[in-house]
């Protein structure tokens, strides 16, 4: 499925050119209509120590929250989260990328066989002039290994339109198991379209809670052509998010980097709390503060997470 984003009004427009159709549900008003009020937020927590290692065996009173600086209660914990998981693995496609076509689908593979269990989900897109949906979500390994197989290449990159619509799918996605949401990108970070810009698509993932792994592939060093810039806006795209992100000088790195997302992913906590309902439906940005009690503890160990949310969720 190809995906389009449009700047119209300083709002992406999706569209799809495949329209699946189907029976229409027609509502019976001597069914009462339920509306349930979502007000849990879920929050994916990493924490390591000095040398980067995970920091196992805490509990949630280790943990203090608030929300816009005013103290929350931690309502659900889960340790080395076994929380089910929706990726979208978004990969760039263009010539200055995607020039190893074996490599990258090993990496890919060996990425799903470490990762992927039975409750989780992968989505595929390649992203170069377009945003091509390849495979939608599935737990299903050889569907994601046959789309791999049917990547496009192409001249542009449009990065920022791969960030919002990956994002978008992950909005489309149920929550009620509380679901982590993630888009792992593989790219040279350089976005070379006039439509998308960072802003939309950061405000895109942070709607739909999403935390961004950028696998980020860096030319020769002393290339004049090398966007730093662009590495610069990945970079920061994964601290606002929770993610994080991987320097690529190889395309024979590709499979460790892709394990340090897995093992990333495998040592996370995961943090549950109720957002106050006067806050509910505003649609403002809420920033959320995670730490933890023991001073002692704060001083050794480093907390990564998403650290905002809007409130139409």
């Amino acid at each position: 499925m190809k995906l389009a984003a449009i700047a119209l009004a300083s709002t992406l427009v999706v569209s799809s050119v495949q329209q699946q159709s189907g029976p229409i549900e027609r509502h019976n008003p001597e069914i009462p209509t339920i509306h349930v009020e979502s007000r849990l937020v879920s929050v994916a927590l990493n924490v390591v120590d000095e040398h980067g290692a995970p920091v196992p065996g805490l509990t949630i009173d280790d943990f203090e929250l608030a929300e816009d600086s005013k103290p929350q209660r931690i309502a659900n914990f889960d340790r080395e989260s076994t929380t089910p998981l929706e990726i979208v693995l978004a990969i760039d496609a263009s010539e200055s990328v995607f020039n190893d076509e074996h490599l990258e689908r090993e990496a890919a593979k060996k990425f799903m066989e470490s990762l992927l269990r039975k409750q989780d989900q992968i989505d595929l897109m390649d992203f170069a002039d377009d945003v091509d949906e390849l495979v939608s979500f599935t737990s299903d390994a050889k569907k994601i290994d046959s789309g791999l197989g049917r990547m496009q290449h192409g001249d542009a990159t449009a990065l920022y339109d791969a960030v919002y619509l990956a994002s978008q799918r992950l909005a489309e996605t149920p929550s009620s198991a509380g679901q982590r949401r993630v888009v792992v990108l593989i790219t040279d970070g350089e976005n070379t379209t006039h439509h998308g810009s960072y802003d939309t698509a950061l405000e895109q993932a942070q709607r739909a809670g999403a935390m961004i792994y950028a696998l980020i592939i860096v030319p020769v060093a002393a290339d004049a052509g090398r966007n730093t810039g662009g590495e610069h806006a990945l970079i920061q795209l994964a601290r606002d998010t929770g993610g994080k992100y991987y320097y690529v000088e190889d395309k024979h790195d590709l499979s460790p980097a892709f394990q340090h997302v897995s093992d990333d992913l495998r040592t996370q906590y995961t943090v549950g709390y109720y957002a106050p309902r006067k806050n509910l439906g505003d649609g403002n940005l809420r920033h959320i503060q995670l730490q933890l009690k023991d001073p002692a503890l704060r001083a050794r160990y480093t907390l990564r997470y998403r650290t905002s949310y809007y409130a139409n969720r």
